[in-house]
């Protein structure tokens, strides 16, 4: 490759920024952690295969159902030769990722509950308030704020 030309098939760092819808920052990260990875040009321009578009574009639907860069490069490592993903790569991902989503879901539906019970600091409801612990209830489950690790509080009937 020549320092104005590249060869069929390559992309400069702008050229995919552009396409990929990410900034050029975005891919020097990519490429630090791991996910992508590029070449350089006679000149020394960072220039990247053309199949890269396609991997930069499956970590971002990657992060976009919430999972972490950490996540997605075990996903890529696990790939033959470090290849872009194919549509059964993705649907085999899929499945895999399911319990992990499925877990995610259910803490935050947790937090939800327990945040609809909470109606905040400078509490105005000192009698149910998992924050406050009326009469320390919570001290028989163990030390720390017992209700925001998982533990329920009593029902307001209950007292």
């Amino acid at each position: 490759m020549t320092n104005g030309e590249l060869g069929h098939g390559w992309l400069a760092i702008g050229q995919l920024a552009k396409r990929a819808g990410v900034k050029a920052s975005a891919l020097r990260f990519y490429e630090q952690k791991g996910l992508i990875s590029s070449a350089r040009s006679q000149g020394g321009q960072r220039v990247y295969p053309q199949h890269v578009l396609r991997r930069v574009a499956f970590i971002r639907a990657a992060q976009g159902v919430g999972l972490s860069l950490e996540e997605i490069g075990h996903a890529l490592a696990g790939l033959p030769e470090g290849r872009t993903p194919t549509p059964e790569d993705w649907s085999a991902l899929a499945r895999d990722w399911q319990l992990l989503l499925e877990a995610r879901i259910t803490a935050l539906q947790l937090m939800q509950r327990k945040l609809s019970a909470c109606v905040g600091c400078g509490c105005l409801s000192l009698r149910h308030c998992a924050l406050y612990n009326p009469q320390d209830q919570a001290a028989r489950h163990g030390a720390g704020a017992r209700y925001l690790m998982g533990d329920f509080p009593p029902d307001i009937d209950d007292q």
